[in-house]
């Protein structure tokens, strides 16, 4: 079974930018789908972004035009660029594989923490 550890998380200030990193203890080259997701204090978790391989990239509104997910297969790991952070980004983020729809197939990780404040 493939583990994923997120890292890079951290305190920003509002306007910060941060590049969050999912490493996998596997292969990932076969995870048609990966996924990264946030949850905020008291709300459920949330989808941010998506890359499938051959289907393109899905992003959450909230998010476009800010965030950027890419994979790399030979490092077996998936990134999640964050730029022109803003308070509401506060939460913790965590990775997974997905379905094609943005659902998350395995186990949650720890994540790893991202806030945003002055």
């Amino acid at each position: 079974q493939v583990v994923l550890v997120e890292s890079g998380g951290g305190l920003v200030p509002p306007g910060g930018s941060l590049r969050l990193s999912c490493a996998a203890s596997g292969s990932i080259a076969s995870f048609y789908t990966m996924g990264w997701y946030r949850q905020a204090p008291g709300k459920q978790r949330e989808l941010v972004a998506v890359f499938s391989s051959g289907s393109g990239i899905v992003y959450a509104d909230s998010v476009k035009g800010r965030f950027t997910i890419s994979r790399d297969n030979a490092k077996n790991t998936v990134y999640l660029q964050m730029n022109s952070l803003k308070p509401e980004d506060t939460a913790v983020y965590y990775c997974n594989r997905a379905t094609l729809q943005g659902l998350p197939l395995g186990a949650w990780g720890q994540g790893t923490q991202v806030t945003v404040s002055s």
